[in-house]
């Protein structure tokens, strides 16, 4: 989503650190210069410049703290602000989670913090889609789960497991999305649920971790210990801890409390592809869809609903469904709905009612967003759809996804 990211000291505009996407040239230092000059010459007549557009480019400012000033320079898809405020937010919170708000905010030694905060380089990266997959918890702010009839078991394993780690905060990564966690985890922050969870998938795989972290909304100031176990591949356990247990005593606990599980593990893990119960049934057009819910932080997305493959509509790839999903949401989100990100405005100010409902149609591919309660339901249709039956289909598949007993998004 963002080109360049440039993080300076808000003070003296010190360059911190830049974020480049791999197939662009970093940006000249003259260049980083004139951006943070234009910002800090419009502070000095009490102008704050949030946001600009070129030809072919979008550049937004952000200030957090008056420490640190984050710049991020985009390829220009007409979306609403809110979209660029929310992964600036997410690139500064990244940085409260591994060095801490005392840090951040009061920056004492320019040359010591460049080094303390190359630790953030991997989820920085992975918030900006500057490295691997880009999914949909960094752009809706909510953390994307998978929904699985055996969830209900290893609900009863997790909670098994995070008691012995003299824990509350637990929870389980399937494919890099939560089948399931403790009540305590599900009461973390939607900035907390998000970086957590892509901070797991910026790491390098292996069997066991134990990482220093702050939570940035509940206790920037203290430290915890994030701890994370390998149980098969793509799947890990995680625990929020204290100073106890150790990493080597909670180790040889694994295979007293997960061996039971394997089956109903390896069971939701074929799942990751579709994401949602088997025994569910969408209408044949589907070829996506993206359920959010405000209120739980959460989401569910699939971009292969049939399951099998055998779409009779075959004109959009799996990625491209990914990408018309996002491109959607975007134009929606800030535009005609409300967004969920903290600070944004529902939408412009010329619109005298909330809309409900909306849809695009293209050549390839046609698209519906509902919005209900503390829901928000997008989906791809193939372009065989009738118009006039999208607005019913898609009634149809909120009522099926929101009252399935398995699906708790």
């Amino acid at each position: 989503m963002a080109s360049y990211l440039v993080c300076l000291t808000t003070a003296g505009g010190v360059p911190l650190f830049t974020r480049t996407a791999d197939d662009l040239k970093p940006l000249p230092f003259p260049v980083i210069g004139s951006l943070n000059g234009v910002h800090m010459f419009g502070s000095s007549h009490d102008v704050t410049l949030q946001s600009t557009v070129t030809e072919d480019a979008k550049i937004v400012w952000r200030v957090f703290h008056d420490s640190v000033t984050l710049i991020t320079i985009a390829q220009n898809d007409d979306a609403d602000d809110c979209h660029y405020n929310n992964l600036l937010n997410l690139v500064f919170n990244a940085m409260v989670l591994l060095v801490g708000i005392e840090e951040v905010s009061n920056i004492k030694n320019v040359e010591k913090f460049k080094k303390e905060i190359k630790v953030c380089y991997n989820l920085v990266d992975r918030i900006l889609g500057i490295k691997g997959s880009w999914g949909f918890s960094q752009l809706t702010n909510t953390v994307e789960t998978i929904a699985a009839p055996e969830n209900a078991v290893l609900q009863n394993f997790l909670d098994a497991f995070t008691e012995a780690a003299e824990s509350t905060f637990g929870c389980l990564f399937i494919d890099g999305k939560i089948a399931v966690a403790t009540k305590k985890w599900w009461s973390l922050s939607a900035n907390e649920l998000v970086l957590l969870s892509l901070l797991l998938s910026s790491l390098t795989s292996c069997t066991s971790r134990d990482i220093p972290i702050y939570l940035p909304d509940n206790h920037p100031t203290v430290p915890h210990r994030l701890m994370t176990f390998q149980l098969t591949r793509g799947i890990e356990v995680c625990v929020i801890c204290g100073p106890s247990p150790s990493l080597t005593d909670l180790e040889p606990e694994i295979l007293r409390f997960w061996k039971p599980s394997y089956d109903s593990l390896r069971s939701v893990l074929k799942l990751s592809s579709r994401n949602f119960p088997t025994n569910l049934s969408l209408d044949h057009n589907t070829l996506g869809f993206l359920l959010i819910n405000k209120e739980t932080n959460c989401c569910l997305c699939s971009i292969n609903p049939t399951f099998n493959g055998g779409h009779p509509d075959e004109t959009l790839s799996f990625s491209q469904r990914r990408e018309v999903l996002r491109s959607f949401y975007k134009r929606m989100v800030g535009t005609f709905f409300s967004s969920v990100v903290p600070d944004s405005d529902s939408g412009p100010s010329e619109f005298s009612h909330q809309a409900m409902e909306s849809y695009i149609t293209t050549e390839t591919h046609k698209c519906y967003a509902l919005m209900s309660g503390s829901h928000q339901l997008f989906v791809v249709y193939g372009e065989g759809i009738p118009t006039y039956a999208m607005r019913s289909i898609t009634q149809k598949t909120f009522a099926l996804l929101t009252k399935d007993r398995n699906i708790s998004v």
